[in-house]
């Protein structure tokens, strides 16, 4: 990669912390809440993706968006009436989701502190306001970063916007992360580069086919690689 000063916009959830696993606990959870007699674990996800298809465009990401789809898609489902105890663990799962203790990605640390020195770097991450900048307060990595942003959708649209905001053009910005839809075909439309960083529990709505070759794109096997690569 050319020595010279790029600007880096990092994804957060998956990419700098774990974030998807709790998610993913929170589903198994919400099957044993349903306790379907029929319907297998993939049939209720399916079923709770079409919802969170609809009201993610509406009410945005994040833990408590997500405890509501939990809640529209047990009245949906549930063979019996829906019940107190039900609610009440649907708020636990809520509550768990936005407490959880926060866990860096290996070497996140050491790797943005050798970037920030020679980029501009750019945390770039979506989902509720309040929420996500709490777990970028907890994670103590924001003085890393040159820039926050916490944006409602991380789509073509958007990345433009974030370009056109800094007078920056696409050939010398990059995005950095793991969900191949939000995170690398949205910038590659928009004319930035993007690198692809893989994490085993990316969420899979955000999971798209990426291009075999693509003068943009770049991979890396862990975030430590960066380091190396920029």
């Amino acid at each position: 990669m050319d020595s010279q000063s790029q600007v880096l916009f990092i994804d957060a959830d998956d990419t700098l912390w774990e974030n998807n696993v709790y998610f993913e606990r929170a589903f198994d959870a919400f099957v044993d809440i349903l306790g379907h007699s029929s319907m297998s674990p993939a049939e209720v996800r399916a079923s709770l993706d079409e919802i969170e298809h609809i009201n993610n465009a509406v009410h945005g990401y994040g833990s408590s968006n997500f405890a509501r789809n939990l809640r529209e898609c047990l009245h949906h489902l549930a063979e019996r009436g829906v019940t107190a105890q039900d609610m009440h663990r649907i708020a636990q799962i809520e509550y768990d989701l936005l407490n959880h203790p926060l866990h860096l990605i290996e070497g996140v640390d050491e790797t943005l502190a050798i970037l920030r020195e020679r980029h501009r770097l750019v945390l770039c991450t979506k989902g509720n306001y309040a929420e996500q900048s709490s777990k970028i307060e907890v994670s103590g990595l924001a003085r890393h970063f040159h820039e926050i942003e916490i944006v409602k959708e991380k789509d073509p649209p958007q990345y433009r916007a974030l370009l056109t905001a800094r007078d920056l053009t696409g050939e010398e910005s990059w995005m950095i992360g793991n969900s191949p839809k939000s995170d690398i075909l949205a910038p590659l439309e928009a004319g930035l580069g993007a690198v692809y960083v893989p994490h085993k529990h990316t969420w899979h709505l955000e999971l798209e086919h990426l291009p075999e070759e693509h003068a943009r794109l770049l991979s890396v096997d862990s975030f430590v690689q960066l380091g190396m690569l920029f």
